[in-house]
Parts: C-alpha cells; sequence; structure tokens
C-alpha cells in the first residue's frame, strides 16, 4: 500500500515541475526586483503592481485632460470665436432682435432712418468705422425685419467719374432738404478695457420719444479686427479733389 502511494507522490510531483517557467536565479530577481524574499508572492505583488500603474497613468489622464479644460475656460471666450460667423454684423444682430422684442408704434407702414453711432464722449460730431458699420449692418437687420428704411446717403442721380460711377454720397449739397422718414435709429459707444459697449434706441423725429432700446457689448478682438483693415485712401494733400462728374438722374421726372 505504500508503494502505490510514493509512486503517485513522485507522478505528482513531476507533473508539477512543468508550470516552473524560469530557473530560481530569474525567480528571485523578479522578487528582489518587487522587494520581496519570498517567490511565492510574486504573482500578488505582481497585479498589485499593475494596477498601481494602471491607476497613477489613468489619474495622470485625467490630470491633463483637466488642465486642457481649465485652460480653455480660463482664456477669453472671444478666442474661440469664429470671425467668419462672430464679426460686427453677429453683435449687431443680436442688438436688432432685442430692439425689435420692446419696440412699439414702429411698423411696415413707418420708414426709419439709421445714423452713425457715435462715442458717448465726444461732441457727437464726428463716428467712426466701427460706428459706421454698425449702423450699415442695422440697415440690413432692420429691412430683414419688415420696416422700411430710408438710405438718405443716395443722391438721387447717378455720378459719372474716371475713378467710377457714385450714387452715394457725404456731402449734405447733393440731398433734398425734407427726409421722408419717421424714424431715427442710432445712438452711442462706450469704450471699456475689454471692448465696446453699444446702446442702440429707435427714436421718433417728431416727438423725440424712444421707441425702442437695446444694448450689447463688442468684444476688442471683434473691433480692432475691423478697425485694424480700415481703408486708408492714399491720396496726396496738394492732389485736386475729384471732380463731380456727370449728373444722370435716377428719376424720370
Amino acid at each position: 500500500m505504500k508503494y502505490p502511494l510514493l509512486i503517485l507522490l513522485i507522478s505528482f510531483t513531476s507533473s508539477c515541475s512543468i508550470f516552473n517557467f524560469g530557473d530560481d536565479k530569474d525567480k528571485n530577481d523578479y522578487s528582489a526586483e518587487l522587494g520581496q524574499d519570498d517567490p511565492s508572492t510574486v504573482p500578488l505583488q505582481s497585479s498589485l503592481q499593475f494596477q498601481k500603474h494602471f491607476e497613477n497613468k489613468l489619474t495622470n489622464k485625467e490630470t491633463v485632460s483637466s488642465k486642457e479644460l481649465k485652460s480653455k475656460i480660463d482664456k477669453p471666450q472671444a478666442a474661440y470665436l469664429d470671425p467668419s460667423t462672430h464679426n460686427v454684423n453677429h453683435y449687431v444682430k443680436t442688438l436688432t432682435n432685442e430692439l425689435m422684442s420692446n419696440l412699439k408704434d414702429v411698423n411696415s407702414n413707418t420708414p426709419v432712418a439709421v445714423v452713425s453711432f457715435v462715442m458717448l464722449d465726444s461732441d457727437y460730431n464726428q463716428s467712426s468705422l466701427l460706428g459706421n458699420q454698425i449702423a450699415e449692418s442695422l440697415i440690413h437687420e432692420v429691412h430683414k425685419h419688415g420696416i422700411p428704411v430710408i438710405d438718405f446717403k443716395t443722391t438721387g442721380y447717378v455720378r459719372v467719374t474716371e475713378q467710377g460711377d457714385f450714387a452715394f454720397s457725404k456731402d449734405y449739397e447733393d440731398f433734398g432738404t425734407k427726409l421722408p422718414a419717421h424714424f431715427v435709429v442710432g445712438g452711442t459707444l462706450l469704450k471699456h478695457t475689454d471692448g465696446y459697449l453699444v446702446n442702440a434706441r429707435i427714436i421718433d423725429f417728431s416727438s423725440k420719444s424712444v421707441m425702442a432700446t437695446a444694448q450689447n457689448f463688442i468684444p476688442n478682438n471683434v473691433a480692432n479686427a475691423l478697425l485694424a483693415n480700415s481703408y486708408k485712401p492714399d491720396i496726396k494733400p496738394e492732389m485736386p479733389q475729384t471732380p463731380k462728374g456727370n449728373m444722370v438722374p435716377l428719376t424720370s421726372n
């Protein structure tokens, strides 16, 4: 009875040696690398080490993602705006929607005139490219809402010159004495550190009553993008003024 047991024990020991990968030296080196003297703890320590390494890697990734997100939040929103859509027209559109939301007594039968926006701290006798562009954008937006707009800078004739053909003017002598508009759309600009505060309103010409108001803020990067590319004609002071040219009436009268 003892011999079969002995043979069975020897067979079991021999079969176990099949799973012994590497020699004792490799196991001792790996155990020393993990800081363990007992080779029997290597699988457990290896698993714990891998788990710790994975957790550290995951934590570092989350930290990097958090830093990237924080950097985007810390930067001004204007830095991420698409200049093709978030330009002056974008802010004027919002301004117009606010004007129309509290508008009264102005409709498709009451023509309006849109004027340049002026700096609040000026004498109201001079505008800027930004103030003029706000007015130009308002002509478009107000007209889109179904309110007729009178373009009083139209002369009533075409002036033909060598420099081009023109129907607009900034010379008050080119216009009539009566403006067929019931209301005027205009406002002021106030310079802030980060941009311009726009104050817009629609006013009754006869009573001077305010019919609607609106406010918006144009960031510096939007305004500066416009002002940096402003047109500066290369005309020397000593050159003579462009002649009026031939006047071609726009009406049959």
